[in-house]
């Protein structure tokens, strides 16, 4: 159920390669390529022809030290996509790695070093960093979308900066209305990875959070993004909201001063999924995905029914039980992800379903009704 190794086929189909299953193929209901570009003709070519063009794959050096143009060219063209100051980076952990110890050192704040809130589903990508940010500042955590706390905690301290996810990779989202209403109130600073809505929201597919922003970023946001999932590619991002911070980053970020550039194959297909961003497909793709959010919570409902997000969780509760159901859907060639502790809290293991616009109706429905079906003799 764990380390499965394959190759991608049609669709969403995974042709398996080692161990017991080899040979065989499924539909994969694991990766978070919602719209399906990771696999589109205009990615892999896009991805190629960087790499023709520059004769390298990789330079092994800082950032500050020297970049790819090509990387200069992608990071203007997501800038004007999603209408702020982007920098890309080799990993959504790296960009994460370097962004909270600056928000926490102050120097994005007017020196003034906030008190660092983290939502209690934060994603571990995010709660890892609780160390490194406690050096600076101090540090707490809330419940899952706590206003109240969260408010109550502005009321009480100079300046808070709150850091969550936008989707939540075991479903729902945040309340970003709420959030920006406490930041007008209070001055509060926010830190939010959209890992899993990037491409899905807004005119420019600029995401679930910055398609609720009015006007520019700001200074007191940070959006933090997957060049991956919805957008197809890979590596990650940040939208920042001014120069000043775009200046301290580009200086003194960990991802920077210390480490490498994306590698021309993650740029060149990332230029291909930002042309494919500025076409209709990308609506198309985005409609058939929503579609099949609907079929499949017409016959599996879930927590998150109704939901327009890409990501459905079954409840199982004991993880043996839930090991088992995700046996059942491989050996029907469908395979999902099972998700017990640490991804989730003791006795809350289940599995977690990702829906795209690759999938079929036949193959929404498939894994729909045999989940359904392993719950009912369950």
């Amino acid at each position: 159920m764990i380390d499965v190794y394959g190759r991608s086929a049609d669709g969403r189909t995974i042709l398996l390669e080692k161990d017991d299953h080899a040979g065989r193929s499924v539909v994969d209901f694991v990766r978070c390529s919602y719209l399906g570009f990771d696999n589109h003709p205009s990615v892999i070519a896009g991805a190629v022809a960087a790499v023709e063009q520059y004769g390298s794959l990789h330079w092994s050096c800082a950032r500050t030290r020297l970049n790819f143009g090509l990387i200069g060219d992608l990071e203007e063209d997501l800038s004007d996509l999603f209408d702020a100051k982007v920098i890309t980076y080799s990993s959504l952990l790296a960009a994460n790695m370097g962004a909270l110890p600056l928000i926490a050192s102050g120097h994005l704040t007017g020196g003034r070093k906030p008190l660092m809130v983290f939502d209690q589903f934060a994603h571990a990508t995010l709660a890892f960093h609780k160390p490194v940010v406690a050096e600076q500042t101090r540090v707490g955590t809330i419940p899952h979308n706590g206003l109240e706390e969260l408010e109550r905690l502005c009321q009480e301290n100079d300046l808070v900066a709150y850091i969550c996810d936008g989707v939540y990779s075991m479903g729902g989202a945040a309340p970003v209305d709420e959030l920006t209403r406490l930041q007008a109130r209070y001055g509060m600073f926010l830190y939010i990875d959209d890992a899993h809505g990037i491409s899905l929201f807004g005119q420019q597919g600029e995401g679930y959070v910055r398609s609720q922003l009015l006007g520019a970023v700001g200074d007191r946001t940070i959006i933090a993004a997957s060049l991956g999932k919805g957008f197809g590619a890979s590596g990650g991002l940040l939208m920042l909201g001014t120069a000043h911070q775009e200046n301290l980053f580009r200086s003194f970020a960990i991802a920077h001063a210390f480490s490498a550039s994306p590698n021309l194959a993650a740029v060149g297909a990332a230029l291909g999924s930002a042309r494919l961003h500025r076409t209709p497909e990308r609506d198309v793709r985005r409609r058939k995905l929503w579609d099949n959010v609907l079929l499949f919570d017409s016959i599996l409902p879930t927590a998150q029914k109704g939901e327009k997000l890409p990501i459905r969780v079954i409840q199982i509760g004991d993880e043996h039980k839930a090991i088992a159901a995700g046996r059942v859907l491989l050996e029907k060639g469908l395979y999902v992800s099972v998700v017990f502790f640490p991804t989730v809290a003791r006795g809350k293991a289940g599995l977690r379903i990702c829906l795209t616009a690759s999938h079929s109706d036949d193959e929404v429905r498939q894994v729909a009704q045999t989940v359904f079906e392993i719950l009912d003799r369950s």
